[in-house]
């Protein structure tokens, strides 16, 4: 049985009052200031400034192929960014739930350099290959591209249920895909804000470099 069913199911209180408190207290002491600090920071920053000078009436995009749909691009844009983790990946949860021992942390953070070169790659050929074919609507379709390398994170999840753990019981399994969906969220946020960051450093690059007369 998975340990976590003694924890838990038995459990006559679920979070301890000091546990609260702590919580309470990393809130109000740590990400509270940390808000305030860098909203302060963010308001005195200066407004981003397009490259070119933009029309007030928006431009018609004309119909797209099959390839260039939104649906096709954001699956195809995740492939690469998962398979660049995969392997890692699977390491790493098994040193969350077969307590086993994780110890190359140099590699991890070469993968990590290796992610985010891969995320800024995909998305930018695929943002390239959008505006060729006169579709400006860029900045959704760069966070979801390489963001839905976390819908592939959580299907392994569930392989990796299915084939390598032997959970028995309601709450373990809730607990388990509970906390792999907060894991796949992460990876979304992370991932996806990387694909956008690129894709508008990109966009500022290619159009600041065009000579208006």
């Amino acid at each position: 049985m998975f340990p976590l069913n003694r924890y838990y199911e038995g459990a006559s209180t679920a979070v301890p009052f000091s546990t609260l408190m702590a919580l309470i207290l990393l809130w109000f002491g740590i990400s509270l200031p940390l808000v305030l600090v860098g909203s302060y920071f963010g308001f005195k920053k200066d407004v981003f400034e397009v490259p070119v000078r933009t029309n007030q009436i928006a431009r018609h995009v004309p119909e797209q192929m099959w390839y260039t749909h939104p649906l096709f691009a954001i699956a195809l844009g995740g492939v690469l960014p998962f398979g660049a983790v995969c392997i890692e990946l699977f390491f790493i949860m098994s040193a969350l739930w077969l307590h086993q021992i994780y110890y190359v942390f140099g590699f991890l953070m070469i993968v990590l350099f290796i992610l985010i070169a891969t995320c800024a790659e995909i998305t930018i050929v695929m943002c390239y290959f959008q505006l060729c074919n006169e579709d400006y609507h860029w900045w959704w379709r760069s966070f979801l591209s390489s963001g839905s390398a976390a819908i592939y994170l959580f299907l392994y999840s569930i392989w990796y249920y299915s084939s390598k753990l032997e959970i028995t019981g309601a709450v373990s399994t809730a607990i388990y895909f509970g906390y792999m969906f907060v894991i796949a969220l992460a990876f979304f946020l992370l991932t996806g804000c990387i694909g956008f960051w690129a894709c508008f450093w990109f966009v500022r690059k290619i159009y600041g470099a065009i000579k208006v007369d």
